[in-house]
C-alpha cells in the first residue's frame, strides 16, 4: 500500500450580479481549503476507520467533523460509490481552512459541494471530466450558478438542459436520496448504491472579464439562509420585468470583459427587477445602499448589486474602495446592522487538485 497527498482549492463566488438570476456566477479570492492525506484503494476493498477530519477558518465552531454529516465528505463519498467505490480509503486524513463565510451569499454551500466532488474524483484517482464533476455537483446543488463558477473560474453563465424524460427523473431524484442521513446504526453496507447522475446536466460559457476590476464585499454580520431567501420570491413576473433583467444581462456580460470599463452602462445594466426588490424586507438598509452608492457619488464604481440571496453586497469597482465600502458601512449602520468588508479579485482559474506525492 501506498500513500497520498493532495491539496484541493476552491474559490468563494457571488450569483446573479444584478439581473443574471440564477443564470451567471463570478468566482472571488476566498478559498475553502483541504489538505488530504490517505491509503491508496487496495483490491480487494477492505474495512477502513472513518476518516479524520479537522476545521479552522470561518464555520469551525458549527461544521460537522463526521465524514458522513460532513457535507464536503458525504459528496465525495457519493461520487466514490457512483463509481464503484463503497466506502472512504484507509486512514483518510483531511483539513479543512475555510475563508468563506457562512450564510452570507459568497458560495459557502456549492464551494464545499464541489471540494466533495474533486475530493471523490482524486481519491478514486477516476479522473473525470469537468462535465462529468458538474453533473455530480448539480445532483446536489441544483442551481447551476455557483458550483459552475467555483468549478471553472471566472465570470460564468450556466444552465440546466433539457434533459429526455428519463434523464430529467434520474436528476431530479429527491436529496435525501442523494446524499442520505446516515442512522446511528448505519454499517459499511448502508447506502452504497445511491442514484448516479445523467450524462451533460448543465451547459456553460465563460465570458471575458476586465482585468482592472475588483469586487468590493460589503459583508452584513448576520446568516440568511438561500431557502429563507426564494421563499420571499414571487412565483410568476410581469413581461415588463423580465424583459428588464434579460436587457440589462445581454448588455452586462459583455460590458464586464470591455477595457476601460464603462461605468454608466455597467451601472445600469446591474439593475434587477427579479430578486432584489423582494430581498429587501430580509436586508435592512439595502434599498438605500443601492441606491445611494452610485458612480457620480463614488468615482471607480462601476456596479453595485446583492450577492447571491445576500446579505452581503457586491459593488463593482477599479478605484475608489474604501469610500465605497464605508458609505456603504454607514448605511447599514443606521439600519443597525454591523458589516465587514473585503476586496477581492476574480479568480479566473477556478478549482485546483494538487498532488504531493
Amino acid at each position: 500500500m501506498t500513500s497520498r497527498k493532495l491539496t484541493i482549492k476552491v474559490p468563494a463566488t457571488s450569483a446573479n450580479i444584478g439581473p443574471g438570476f440564477d443564470v451567471v456566477g463570478l468566482s472571488l479570492s476566498l478559498t475553502l481549503t483541504l489538505t488530504v492525506s490517505h491509503t491508496r484503494f487496495t483490491s480487494p476493498p477492505q474495512s477502513v476507520d472513518p476518516p479524520k477530519i479537522s476545521y479552522s477558518g470561518e464555520g469551525a465552531e458549527e461544521v460537522p467533523l463526521d465524514a458522513y454529516k460532513n457535507l464536503t465528505t458525504r459528496v465525495a463519498l457519493y461520487v466514490l460509490r457512483c463509481n464503484g467505490r463503497p466506502h472512504f480509503p484507509s486512514d483518510l486524513a483531511i483539513h479543512v481552512h475555510n475563508e468563506i463565510p457562512f450564510g452570507r451569499g459568497l458560495g459557502s454551500s456549492g464551494a464545499a459541494v464541489i471540494a466533495g466532488v474533486l475530493l471523490g474524483d482524486a481519491l478514486g484517482e477516476f479522473q473525470l471530466s469537468t462535465s462529468r464533476l458538474l453533473d455530480f455537483a448539480l445532483m446536489v446543488e441544483r442551481h447551476p450558478d455557483n458550483v459552475t463558477a467555483a468549478l471553472v473560474g471566472g465570470f460564468v453563465g450556466s444552465y440546466l438542459r433539457e434533459l429526455s424524460r428519463e434523464a430529467t427523473e434520474a436528476a431530479s431524484v429527491p436529496l435525501a436520496e442523494v446524499l442520505p442521513e446516515y442512522p446511528p446504526d448505519a454499517g459499511e453496507a448502508w447506502g452504497q448504491d445511491p442514484p448516479s447522475p445523467p450524462e451533460g446536466i448543465g451547459h456553460y460559457v465563460r465570458f471575458n472579464w476586465a482585468p482592472e476590476i475588483r469586487a468590493v464585499a460589503i459583508i452584513p454580520q448576520f446568516e440568511l439562509s438561500t431557502a429563507k431567501a426564494r421563499d420571499v420570491l414571487p412565483l410568476a413576473y410581469t413581461r415588463k420585468d423580465l424583459v428588464f433583467n434579460l436587457q440589462r444581462l445581454a448588455v452586462l456580460t459583455t460590458a464586464l470583459g470591455q477595457s476601460p470599463p464603462d461605468p454608466d452602462l455597467i451601472y445600469e445594466a446591474m439593475k434587477d427587477r427579479v430578486h432584489q426588490p423582494y430581498r429587501k424586507t430580509l436586508i435592512p438598509g439595502l434599498p438605500e445602499v443601492l441606491s445611494s452608492v452610485t458612480p457620480s457619488s463614488h468615482p471607480g464604481l462601476l456596479g453595485i448589486c446583492l450577492s447571491g440571496a445576500g446579505p452581503t453586497i457586491l459593488a463593482l469597482a477599479t478605484g475608489g474602495f474604501e469610500a465605497i465600502a464605508l458609505s456603504a458601512k454607514e448605511v447599514f449602520k443606521g439600519a443597525g446592522v454591523e458589516v465587514k468588508w473585503q476586496v477581492l479579485t476574480v479568480e479566473s482559474g477556478g478549482s485546483s487538485v494538487v498532488y504531493d506525492e
